[in-house]
């Protein structure tokens, strides 16, 4: 079993519009809206491939009362630890004619105290059962930044980290299996300028001597890189038709640690991840229309 546990999830509306013009009226051909952000894309991209897992996640307010019932609909497992303070929303704008997507993110409230401890108890007991437990996106406004660390403190599974900067910093002595951060996430983490792939192979082998035993890093429409104990993995990433990339590397997440679970090798897990990653690309919801695996 895999569990996906995050902090941060969102109500997330999605407008697309043939033309998207700043500072005037726009009028979206569509607008959709449904439960988002990283950590609920990786637990709905888990399901969709038909893999044995639960969620487990922060909710409050409004929006939160909606996230839950989108997950109920879907029939996602999930554990929902309610917070007084509202889940964020989050809006996609999809502009058809330049192809360009808008991402306007409201940050995550500060969490009570009560509550993070709340989230750490229930991620103790449902990790009990997990062979991979995948942690993603940011933490609330004033949560410690060795929150993350303190968590996979209390688990035995094989860990996947989608997470950046100081916490993730401060998670890497705990030797994590996989650390999944984008290029940019990549340079802040190091607090460095990552301009060619001489300096991304070598802040990537600094994530391994500082703990983590595979770094892989996405770049949009670069190659997809892995550096590990098998050593140097690259995959050139086929071209597609673009609808909707939120959620990709969500779904490139949850498609490894379907490969972990599986006991695939790790060339495997990324190939299967970078196929989910371009289903999901290619319709308008995030993690949702994926094939399940055989």
């Amino acid at each position: 079993m895999i569990l996906a546990a995050g902090l941060t999830p969102a109500w997330q509306q999605i407008l697309s519009f043939r033309r998207f013009i700043p500072g005037e009226v726009n009028r979206a051909q569509q607008a959709v809206s449904c439960g988002s952000g990283k950590v609920l894309n990786v637990g709905c991209a888990l399901h969709h491939l038909g893999v044995p897992s639960k969620t487990l996640c922060l909710v409050g307010g409004v929006s939160g009362v909606q996230i839950c019932a989108d997950f109920q609909a879907m029939q996602i497992p999930v554990r929902w630890v309610k917070s007084r303070i509202p889940s964020r929303v989050c809006t996609t704008i999809l502009d058809e004619t330049t192809k360009t997507t808008t991402e306007l993110v409201e940050n995550s409230k500060s969490i009570p105290a009560e509550e993070l401890e709340l989230f750490f108890d229930a991620f103790v007991e449902e990790s009990a059962s997990a062979n991979v437990v995948v942690l993603s996106g940011s933490l609330p406004d004033g949560a410690p930044s060795d929150f993350y660390r303190r968590l996979l403190e209390k688990t035995s599974a094989r860990t996947l980290l989608d997470i950046r900067g100081a916490e993730l910093e401060a998670a890497l002595p705990l030797r994590p299996y996989v650390v999944k951060p984008n290029r940019d996430e990549l340079a802040k983490t190091v607090g460095r300028d990552i301009s060619s792939e001489l300096d991304l192979v070598a802040a990537m082998s600094e994530l391994r001597v500082r703990g983590a035993e595979w770094v892989v890093v996405s770049q949009g429409a670069g190659p997809l890189m892995a550096v590990g104990p098998e050593g140097l993995i690259k995959i050139e990433i086929p071209k597609i038709d673009v609808w909707n990339p939120i959620g990709c590397g969500d779904c490139l997440a949850a498609g490894i640690a379907a490969g972990i679970d599986r006991q695939m090798t790790m060339l495997e897990s990324l190939n299967l991840g970078l196929r989910a990653a371009a289903e999901n690309a290619s319709v308008l919801l995030p993690a949702r229309n994926l094939s399940r695996l055989p």
